[in-house]
């Protein structure tokens, strides 16, 4: 009888053995954190040492989408199970101060909205992008794991190209993170609208993009019209397929209630007509997407599963369902289907992020019940366990 050598032994027993199931949450952003009324709009990154990087919108004195608002930052590296005291990181530039929708005493405001990482795997910098006021877009970077930041330098002249097309007013980025695809480009989804001074509507949906390290930004093309059937596409997210394409998937407000779709082969240009998902319901909520180590083809997603209907239970066309039943999904094909989801919180729920361990697990921050933004840590075995 022959024996089996160790590292065989080893390697069967590894095939052999799956993780358990894991669920895990924490609190990140409660309210009332370092005075700050509500903290809104997440974000997370994992950088190339492991890091995780949760960022949010600080709305000091308000829930309202207006007002004094920071960006704050909590760091953890363990991999989500203890966070770092967060701190505000912008903006730390001149005060860029006036409210339009509070003309007297919103003067003295500065809004500071939808931020943005991109983890820059050549460089091992983290870029960060937000806005202010909704009308200008700023740029910093981070080669510490978002210890230390440079300062704000201004992008904002890289939106006016999409001026030719879209006549804005308001600009805003992600939010979320962006994407870094595999030629290096930095590709991170953006919205503008060309409605009344601040209004966040008309709209219409595209990205910006990076081929330097984030040096220089270019606009892409406007990739989510607001026209026929779309009706004003904004919030959006993306991810690079195993192709090399890159898909955004975008909040709107059409009749179909379901999310937008559209590729591109390099995430700026040539974006095909969208379409709308069948199985991506539409409750007029920021979606998250992020690719899963587990194969190149492998998406998970994250929204509130709800859809308005009427007394007969029929689909509420164009209606906003309920902000809950936050729900996970898993695509294995590139996100053509997604035949796997599991309920990540059934209560009040909105806006969501999610990032990727190198071990394969998987992080969504999320706005939470009784507004506090959670962290939860689960793995594809949580999520392919049957209910």
């Amino acid at each position: 009888m022959k024996i089996i050598p160790t590292l065989l032994l080893f390697l069967l027993q590894s095939i052999c053995i799956q993780a358990a199931p894991l669920l895990e949450r924490i609190e990140v952003f409660p309210p009332g954190l370092d005075d700050v009324k509500l903290f809104r709009i997440p974000g997370i990154v994992v950088t190339t040492r492991g890091t995780v990087l949760a960022y949010c919108e600080a709305r000091r004195n308000t829930q309202a989408d207006w007002g004094e608002i920071e960006i704050h930052m909590r760091r953890s590296t363990d991999g989500g199970k203890s966070w770092e005291t967060g701190h505000k990181i912008a903006h730390e530039g001149h005060r860029i101060e006036g409210n339009p929708h509070k003309k007297e005493t919103g003067a003295a405001e500065q809004t500071v909205n939808n931020p943005v990482a991109i983890v820059d795997r050549e460089t091992g910098a983290i870029e960060f992008l937000y806005c202010i006021n909704y009308a200008r877009c700023f740029s910093m970077r981070s080669t510490d794991d978002g210890l230390t930041w440079t300062a704000p330098k201004e992008i904002t002249a890289a939106f006016e190209p999409f001026r030719s097309k879209v006549e804005w007013k308001v600009i805003a980025t992600g939010p979320g993170h962006g994407i870094q695809t595999k030629t290096g480009r930095l590709v991170v989804p953006i919205w503008l609208a060309f409605g009344k001074e601040g209004a966040h509507a008309p709209s219409a949906a595209g990205t910006i993009y990076s081929d330097d390290h984030g040096t220089t930004w270019k606009a892409g093309d406007v990739a989510l019209p607001n026209e026929g059937d779309f009706h004003n596409p904004n919030e959006t997210v993306a991810a690079e397929l195993s192709d090399g394409r890159v898909m955004l998937v975008s909040r709107n407000v059409s009749a179909p209630n379901r999310k937008l779709i559209t590729t591109s082969p390099d995430g700026a240009t040539r974006w095909t007509t969208p379409v709308f998902h069948p199985e991506l319901w539409e409750p007029v909520c920021m979606a998250a997407i992020t690719s899963h180590p587990a194969s190149p083809a492998t998406l998970i997603f994250s929204n509130p599963h709800t859809l308005e209907r009427h007394p007969d239970g029929s689909e509420k066309p164009s209606g906003r369902g309920k902000r809950q039943n936050l729900t996970i999904k898993l695509s294995n094909d590139d996100g053509r289907t997604w035949p796997v989801q599991k309920t990540l919180e059934s209560g009040n729920a909105a806006y969501s992020d999610l990032a990727t361990l190198k071990d394969g697990t998987i992080l969504c921050l999320f706005e939470g019940p009784k507004g506090v933004m959670y962290a939860s840590r689960f793995n594809l075995e949580w999520l392919n366990l049957a209910p």
